[in-house]
């Protein structure tokens, strides 16, 4: 038997290479500057600061009757014209401008505007001027009239009222121009020391019947006040008074608050000028306290009016918006006890002189 022999293989060893990576430079990365471009702030220009105001609430409260009011009121006799007032030949005031002045005052806080049917110039009516620039009323709103005094559709000064018809009829009047059912407050406007009782008696029925709330006097003297006292409640007088006016009549002016019944000066500003409004060079002393004060000479009179008492109300009038601004902050000004003393120098001279 013959055996085969398997010759064994020999597999020869393979050697690698070594690899040598070649080295890798990188390029260098340069980076551009950057220059932040200059932010410039826009400007602020602040808005100016407007000072609100001041409003007829800076000169206190009184109540007439029921109806409470600030103490500085609105005065519509010179709205109708520019000018005197109640005369024949006056200028109408331009509507729109008279109706701005009313609006205008109820934005400042007057509460108290005081009328009447036969404050009209041609083509103007006070009353008709409230209606349009105020109605429907606000229910603060206090309208004072006045009944007695008449004046012809010429505009001149007819035969007072002094019948118990003749008061009715002018109470009707001013309850169709003014578009109310009734009125807040009427003044009985006398001339003359005789009996008021007849006239007062008269207003006083129409009170009782529901076409007046409360009833005033304008233009009267203590016994007058004594007399319709007897007869049905006073809310309020109105007389000529102011700085220099009537100094005999401060004792009546008192009386009044004692009785808890308003004063209303008519005239305050005007002084002797009356319905042709401020005339004249005002005195030294008033001058001196208005601009101790950077204020106007009339403010200081309103100031010095309101300053007589608590009970004292104000009712300037004008045309002008400026003059009514005025008017109103004169509530808010106070005078120190000097400047009243200074002030009723000028006041009692008016006495002496």
């Amino acid at each position: 038997m013959t055996s085969t022999s398997s010759a064994s293989s020999t597999t020869a060893p393979v050697t690698t290479a070594p690899v040598t990576a070649a080295p890798v430079t990188a390029a260098p990365v340069t980076t551009a500057p950057v220059t932040a471009a200059p932010v410039t702030a826009a400007p602020v220009t602040a808005a100016p600061v407007t000072a609100a105001p001041v409003t007829a609430a800076a000169s206190g409260r009184w109540t007439l009757g029921d109806l409470p009011v600030n103490r500085i009121g609105f005065g519509t006799m010179r709205l109708p014209q520019t000018g005197g007032a109640l005369v024949p030949d006056a200028v109408p005031r331009d509507r729109d401008a008279a109706l701005a002045v009313l609006r205008r005052a109820v934005d400042l806080g007057v509460n108290h505007i005081d009328t009447a049917a036969f404050y009209f110039s041609p083509l103007r009516s006070a009353n008709e001027l409230i209606n349009s620039a105020l109605a429907p009323y606000a229910d603060d709103l206090v309208i004072t009239t006045k009944v007695g005094p008449a004046r012809d559709l010429t505009g001149r000064w007819a035969a007072h009222a002094r019948t118990p018809e003749a008061l009715r009829g002018q109470v009707e009047e001013n309850l169709r121009q003014l578009g109310r059912d009734h009125l807040d407050v009427v003044n009985l406007r006398i001339v003359g020391t005789d009996s008021i009782a007849e006239r007062f008696g008269a207003l006083a029925e129409l009170r009782q019947a529901g076409l007046i709330r409360h009833l005033g006097l304008s233009n009267v003297t203590p016994a007058h006040l004594a007399e319709a006292q007897a007869i049905a409640p006073v809310v309020c007088v109105q007389n000529r008074y102011g700085i220099g006016m009537r100094p005999e009549y401060d004792a009546f002016v008192q009386d009044c608050g004692a009785q808890g019944i308003a004063s209303v000066p008519f005239y305050a500003i005007a002084a002797a000028g009356g319905e042709r409004g401020a005339t004249g060079a005002e005195p030294a002393e008033v001058l001196a306290v208005a601009e101790a004060h950077g204020v106007g000479p009339a403010e200081v009179r309103l100031a010095w009016t309101l300053h007589r008492g608590p009970h004292v109300l104000a009712i300037p009038g004008t045309g002008d918006l400026g003059h009514l601004a005025a008017n109103v902050a004169a509530g808010a000004l106070r005078l120190s006890e000097d400047e009243l003393e200074l002030l009723e120098t000028v006041h009692r001279s008016a006495a002496a002189g």
